[in-house]
């Protein structure tokens, strides 16, 4: 099978379950912005030090595919048994807060805005915090004409709040501390 189909050459793109948008439509735009997102936490696992909850990472990476799956899928009913495995449960997000209590522990209460900056692990955090805010917005948009999971919005929006923690935590640990304006 050749990576390369030709499909999409004039500027379409072909969804799970059929149908065919044009690669600019907010469905493509949503699930686009997610796998970006995904792929920045694949550099915040890459960037030292690689243990730094990286069992936290890759639940999230896992979550996020589910999401960009979902997004990408128009007709459930003809993929339903395959959406089975792209269900994101309501517990998820009980899960992401107390990862946020976690991280936020022990830390200097905030008294300033906090630049992105500091160590390389909390720049890119800071990064991904920044995607997780834009996949968010494209949510939004996307929600405006289609179905989007309610549950989809409230785990971006938890999620970017934990990747700010973490970046705090990052530079905490590293004897950084916080780069404020």
């Amino acid at each position: 099978m050749k990576l390369y189909t030709r499909t999409g050459d004039q500027g379409e793109t072909g969804l799970f379950g059929g149908g065919r948008v044009r690669k600019d439509h907010p469905r493509v735009a949503a699930y686009g912005d997610v796998d970006e997102l995904n792929s920045a936490i694949g550099v915040v696992r890459a960037t030292p030090p690689e243990n730094f909850a990286d069992d936290l990472f890759e639940g999230i990476q896992r979550d996020l595919f589910s999401i960009g799956g979902r997004l990408a899928t128009v007709n459930t009913g003809r993929v339903a048994k395959t959406l089975d495995k792209v269900e994101l449960p309501d517990s998820r997000i009980a899960e992401l807060e107390a990862a946020i209590d976690q991280a936020t522990e022990g830390l200097p209460e905030l008294r300033a805005f906090v630049l992105p900056a500091g160590t390389p692990k909390a720049a890119i955090l800071h990064l991904a915090r920044t995607i997780c805010r834009r996949a968010e917005r494209s949510l939004v948009t996307l929600q405006e004409d289609d179905d989007v999971p309610p549950v989809f919005l409230v785990y971006l929006n938890r999620l970017s709040d934990l990747l700010f923690a973490l970046a705090r935590r990052a530079n905490h640990d590293a004897g950084t501390g916080d780069v404020t304006w």
